[in-house]
Order: structure tokens, then C-alpha cells, then sequence
């Protein structure tokens, strides 16, 4: 166990000026508290805190942030409490160690909405105070270094959750050695054999290329010496995880990975970095669009460098990183440079970000609304992206996540100029509204008034602000069109039952269903949230139309847990009726394949994605798509007659398309809406027996899924 003599030794080194008397009260204290009680591994508990204190006293923060460490787990597990901590160490303090205990209480694995608001109340926490996360992160890493003594289910659950988590966290911070380090702890629980095969491919590697690393740092050595730069220059190999994400992403075998290996090049001035730079490609053959100028542009959370990758010794990539000391500070602390010390003092580091600002500028880009799912994707789709900068046309820069679009652009502008988006310009020249941005571009958009959100647009926007703004506008546009259907629907089922849909009666019915007013009611009812059996039961329940239950969509899917969203999946679209299977995405809710669907070839090595589900067994609505390929005869009157026969089947055409048009023959993709498979049996029966339907199948698009690949 590491003594209280020992954290004071460390904290010394940069801060000579350290209160070691509240250092070592603190240490008594904590270690008093938790005498008796030991770790998973068998070790004394107090283990832990001293070890989180070190993580944070290598990041060279300040005293309060070390005393938070030592009794972080005092008021959640011991006898200790806020008022206990408080007359003891200040209220400073005691705030710091109950806002980790309440961080420490958030269950951010959870369900989709409980993890929304856990997502909210981590940025009230981070807003108040960011020490309190700082706390938290080296709290977790530790716990993630010493993983293998917990339950292997436990290992599994906290391994994806910082996964998920804290490891975006930290690189959002800036803290990308210790994202790195939580990525790659949690890939030894989650994927051990994939991590087991890398390694063994780097040890192959080097036992046949040597040492790759001393050889290109002894290359830029000598390359500075040149022109009489002094410089630090440091290399490493990539983590086992970068490594394996990059071979998911562009799909490779590690064999044919070039950029394995990372150079960091440490000097004294921002003009030095240039010349540098100047150096480095003078030497080596740089490689196109593998240049990034965070100096000029530097990130939000303070991080600047410059990044370029060149093909160097025997025609491997390597990336270089160029920085001066001070940039340096900033790339490992991130965010935490605000509270660092160096010789006794904060450092006035002219790049290190105010957190207070910091943590406004994420928070403002979330959106304020009640929509729990809406929140939760803003903040994960805000943290976990990196950033492109553009410009607007007169000069003002605006900073965007990767990927994103014009209407991401627009948003980010102002609201209104989002809604009325028509058109974008990038560097001048008109491109779709589709089109992805990238660093340096200049954009312009086109509105118009009266323009409104299309739906396609949450396909084309990246960002929460955007999404939740077009998700509210359609909302609102759908309010009125689905109130106005739903009048037409009330009046006709009120006459079917010898009434009228009175105001009276609807309000009535409204009261009845606990809805807030006739216009809620009509709405749900005109966008089938709500049937008119339902709304005629709630007023005349003697006169309501007798017959099974009609199963919403909500309910339709018997197997998922509670609050889960699904979809169908689009290569198969499967039909109540059919045997279904649930494929689960991350942020996304579960795909229902067909259980004979080619696409799920895709992921029989992941079992654990696969969910037994079955449809409910009462009658559904019309509401499922089934796409029929159909070649009929090209004659006068066939055509329609087809449709008259899906008609008469009680089936709905919801697009028809002509894929081949022939002299002869006819070959139409019919989209219908079918309650159930042995709906879609008694339509193909019925087609198939016509003399003009030369052939009938239904129409699988296995191949564009197929060509989107497993996620």
C-alpha cells in the first residue's frame, strides 16, 4: 500500500508549496473510515483511494482535488458524512466528495430514458464543478485495472460501460492517454481473444521488422539537426483497440494496416512546429488528406497540434504530431490543465480552457426538450464527435462533429434559419443538402420563406441541435394534419353508430381516455395512436364495434425488455405471423429480422446481439410494408385490374414503381400494407392465379444491406 509519505513525495515534485498536513489528515481519515473493509481481490479497500490519488497527482492537480480522491468512497460506504466532511476538511471539499458519491449512484447502463436523465444529471455535475468527474475518471481506471478480481458478469457490465462512457468522457475532455488506456482495459474483458491476436501479430511484426520505433525517431533526429531545431521526440505503437477499431472501420486485415506506429515531436515555439513540419515533409512523402492544423484551429477543449501522416521507412505510414511543451501539458491533462501545478504554483498555461466555459459550450448545444430519447442521442452524438470547423461567408468560424451536413451548419446558426433551409453552397459551388463538410470549407445556405423541415432531413442532420429541432417542427406539422384527419375519422365512426361526433362527446371522450383536450385526442386518433373503437367505447361503451383487440405497434413485438425500442429490418421486412428474431445496436434499439433473412450470416460471431423474440398473437393494424415483384402482361386494363384485386384483399398500395417496361411485359414494384403473413399469402394467391400475372415473388433487398455491413 502506498503510505501517505509517498503521495506527499509525489505531490511534491510539482507542487512543493502542497498542504501536507491536510494531505496526510486526509489520508488518516480515510484509511480510519475504511478499516475493515476489503476489495473484491482480498486487499485492505483504502488500497483504492490512495491509488486514485496517485492517478490524479501524476496529472499534477491541487490539493483539494487529492483529498476528494482519498475520501471519495468515505460518505457512500463508511460511517462518514457530508457534515462529518465538512467541519473537517471545508464545504469545498465535502461538496467535491458528495458529488462523486452521487455520480458513483447514477446507473448510466440502464434503460434508454433513466440513462437520459443520468446523462442530465452528469452535466449538472460537471457544470458545478468538473474536479468532480476528474475524480471520477481516475476512479474508474483504477477499477478497470483491477477488474479480473469482480464476477465475470460484473467485469462485462462495467467494461461496456466505459466503453460507452467514460472513455468518450475523457477524450471529450481531452484526456485521450487515459480514453486510450479505458478503451483498451475494457477490449481485454470484452473481446480478450481479438486483443490476444493483435498482440500476437505486433510481437510477429517486430520479431520480423525489428525495432521500427528506434529507427524512425533516430530518422527525425537527425532530420531536425538539419536545420537546428531542438526538439523531444517520442514514438509508440498504437493501443491493441485503436488498432482493432481501425481494421472494423475500413474493413482490413491487419496485415495491411500501414499506420500502426505514432511520433510525437515536443519543441519550444509555434514557429518552430512549422518549420518542423517544413522538415518532416522535405524528408518523407506526405499522405493526402492526412493533414490536420489544430494551432490555427484548435479544438474546444483546448488541444492543439499539428498532425501529419507520411509514408517514412520502407514505405510505412506513420503519423507525426507536432506540439510545443505547453501544447503538450494541454494534450494530456485536456480540460484538467485548468487545475495543474508546477513548481508550487497553477501554471499559467495560455492554452489551457476554462472549464466553466467548456462545459457551456456542450451544454448549450443540447436541446431543453421533454423528448428523453431526443436528449440522449444529442449528448452522445455531441461527446463522442470529433470536430470540423467551416466558415460562414463573412469569415466567422463555426465548429460542427464530424460528418456533419448544411443543415447541421444551418442550425448551428440560428433555429429559424435551419427551418427554411432550401439549398447550400460549399466554397461557392450549389451541392446537396447531404453533402458531408470538411475542415476549411466555406459554406452558405439558401432559405426561403415558408419553407419547412422535410422528415428526410433527420436521415441528413448529424447534430442533437438540429435533430431535436426538425423532430419538434414535424411534430408540430403533424399535429395539425393528424388533428384534421382524425375530425374525418371520429365523424365517420360516430355515424357508423347512429351519433355525432359532438363536441360534447369528444371532450367527454377525451376526459375518459385522460387525454388534455379534444385536440390531443384527435391527433392521436388521426395518427393511429389511438383506434375509433376506442374513442366510441370511451363515450357509448354499449355501441362500441365488437371484435378482437387490434394490436398496436408498441405492444406488437413480444421479447423485449421494457422501454426498448424496434424496427423492422428492411432487407426482410418481416410480417406478424412469421418467425422473427431481434438483432441489438447500441444507441438504437433492436432490428427484427425474418429468422431466415441472409443478413444475419452477418453476425453469428456476435451471440450475444441476438434476441428470441415472437409477434403478439392478436390482430394487427395494416401498418407493416411488404414490397411485391410483379411481371404482367402489357395490356389495356391490367393494371388496374391488379390493383382492384389488392383492394379486394384489403391491402393498401403505398407506392408502386415500374422497374422494366417491355413491349410485352410489365415488371412493377408494388409496396403494400399488410396486417400479417397470411395476408400477403392470400394476395399472392390471389395475383398469382391471374392469367396476366406472368410471375409474383416478394421483393428481398438483401444486397444494399448487405452492402452497409454489420454495426
Amino acid at each position: 500500500m502506498i503510505t501517505a509519505d509517498d503521495l506527499i513525495a509525489l505531490v511534491r515534485t510539482y507542487n512543493p508549496r502542497c498542504d501536507e498536513t491536510l494531505l496526510r489528515r486526509a489520508y488518516d481519515y480515510g484509511r480510519r473510515m475504511h478499516d475493515g473493509q476489503t476489495r473484491h481481490s482480498g486487499e485492505p479497500y483504502f488500497t483504492h483511494p490512495i491509488a486514485v490519488a496517485s492517478i490524479l497527482a501524476q496529472q499534477r492537480l491541487g490539493d483539494a482535488t487529492l483529498v476528494t480522491a482519498l475520501l471519495h468512497d468515505t460518505i457512500e460506504d463508511t460511517r462518514a458524512s457530508y457534515v462529518a466532511v465538512a467541519e473537517m476538511f471545508g464545504s469545498e471539499i465535502a461538496d467535491l466528495v458528495d458529488g462523486v458519491t452521487k455520480l458513483t449512484n447514477l446507473q448510466l447502463s440502464s434503460s434508454e430514458t433513466k440513462q437520459a436523465e443520468n446523462f442530465r444529471k452528469l452535466l449538472i455535475a460537471m457544470s458545478k464543478d468538473l474536479r468532480v468527474i476528474l475524480v471520477k475518471l481516475a476512479d474508474r481506471l483504477h477499477n478497470m485495472r483491477t477488474i479480473k478480481a469482480m464476477r465475470p458478469d460484473k467485469q462485462v457490465q462495467k467494461a461496456r460501460e466505459t466503453m460507452d462512457i467514460y472513455a468518450p468522457l475523457a477524450g471529450r475532455m481531452g484526456m485521450q492517454w487515459m480514453r486510450e488506456e479505458l478503451e483498451d482495459l475494457a477490449f481485454r474483458v470484452i473481446n480478450p481473444e481479438a486483443r490476444a491476436s493483435i498482440m500476437r501479430r505486433f510481437i510477429t511484426l517486430q520479431r520480423e521488422s525489428g525495432d521500427v520505433i528506434t529507427r524512425i525517431t533516430g530518422d527525425i533526429r537527425k532530420e531536425l539537426a538539419k536545420v537546428g531545431i531542438e526538439a523531444e521526440v517520442l514514438g509508440r505503437a498504437k493501443k491493441p483497440y485503436s488498432i482493432w477499431r481501425k481494421m472494423q472501420e475500413k474493413d482490413l486485415a491487419f496485415s495491411r494496416l500501414s499506420d500502426i506506429y505514432g511520433f510525437r515531436i515536443i519543441c519550444a515555439s509555434e514557429s518552430d512546429c512549422y518549420s518542423i513540419l517544413g522538415a518532416i515533409h522535405q524528408r518523407w512523402r506526405a499522405v493526402p488528406g492526412r493533414f490536420k492544423d489544430y494551432i490555427s484551429q484548435p479544438k474546444s477543449n483546448g488541444y492543439r497540434s499539428i498532425h501529419t501522416t507520411v509514408s517514412g521507412r520502407d514505405g510505412k505510414r506513420v503519423e507525426v504530431q507536432i506540439r510545443t511543451r505547453q501544447m503538450h501539458d494541454v494534450a494530456e491533462a485536456g480540460v484538467a490543465a485548468h487545475w495543474s501545478y508546477r513548481d508550487g504554483v497553477r501554471s499559467e498555461n495560455p492554452f489551457a480552457v476554462d472549464p466553466a466555459k467548456w462545459i457551456s459550450t456542450l451544454t448549450d448545444q443540447l436541446d431543453s426538450g421533454d423528448d428523453h430519447e431526443d436528449f440522449l442521442e444529442a449528448v452522445k452524438l455531441e461527446m463522442y464527435s470529433d470536430q470540423v470547423f467551416c466558415f460562414t461567408p463573412k469569415g466567422d468560424v463555426i465548429k460542427l462533429p464530424r460528418g456533419a451536413t448544411p443543415i447541421d451548419f444551418a442550425y448551428a446558426i440560428h433555429t429559424r434559419i435551419g427551418h427554411a433551409v432550401v439549398g447550400a453552397k460549399i466554397d461557392g459551388m450549389r451541392v446537396p443538402l447531404w453533402t458531408r463538410i470538411k475542415n476549411g470549407q466555406s459554406v452558405e445556405v439558401i432559405i426561403a420563406d415558408g419553407q419547412m423541415p422535410q422528415s428526410t432531413w433527420l436521415e441528413i442532420a448529424t447534430t442533437g441541435k438540429a435533430k431535436s429541432a426538425i423532430r419538434r417542427a414535424l411534430r408540430e406539422q403533424d399535429r395539425g394534419r393528424y388533428i384534421k384527419l382524425g375530425r374525418e375519422l371520429a365523424r365517420a365512426a360516430f355515424e357508423h353508430v347512429g351519433k355525432r361526433a359532438t363536441d360534447k362527446a369528444l371532450t367527454a371522450a377525451a376526459r375518459t381516455l385522460r387525454l388534455r383536450d379534444t385536440g390531443s385526442l384527435l391527433a392521436r386518433l388521426g395518427s393511429a395512436e389511438l383506434t375509433a373503437r376506442e374513442v366510441i367505447s370511451a363515450v357509448y361503451p354499449d355501441l362500441a364495434p365488437q371484435g378482437g383487440e387490434e394490436v398496436g405497434r408498441d405492444r406488437a413485438v413480444i421479447g423485449l425488455e421494457p422501454g426498448q425500442r424496434f424496427e423492422r429490418a428492411k432487407c426482410c421486412e418481416p410480417l406478424p405471423g412469421e418467425r422473427i428474431v431481434g438483432i441489438t445496436f447500441r444507441g438504437q434499439g433492436v432490428t427484427v429480422h425474418a429468422i431466415d433473412c441472409d443478413i444475419l450470416q452477418n453476425y453469428e460471431a456476435q451471440p450475444e446481439r441476438w434476441i428470441d423474440l415472437a409477434w403478439h398473437s392478436g390482430t394487427h393494424a395494416a401498418a407493416y410494408t411488404v414490397a411485391l415483384d410483379i411481371t404482367m402482361s402489357n395490356d389495356a386494363g391490367v393494371l388496374g385490374r391488379i390493383c382492384t384485386l389488392i383492394g379486394e384483399c384489403n391491402a393498401n398500395i403505398s407506392d408502386l414503381t415500374f422497374v422494366d417496361r417491355k413491349p410485352d411485359f410489365y415488371r412493377i414494384l408494388a409496396v403494400l400494407e399488410l396486417r400479417d403473413a397470411e395476408q400477403l399469402h392470400n394476395v399472392i394467391s390471389v395475383l398469382d392465379a391471374d392469367s396476366d400475372v406472368a410471375q409474383i415473388e416478394r421483393h428481398r433487398d438483401t444486397v444494399s444491406a448487405a452492402g452497409k455491413g454489420a454495426t
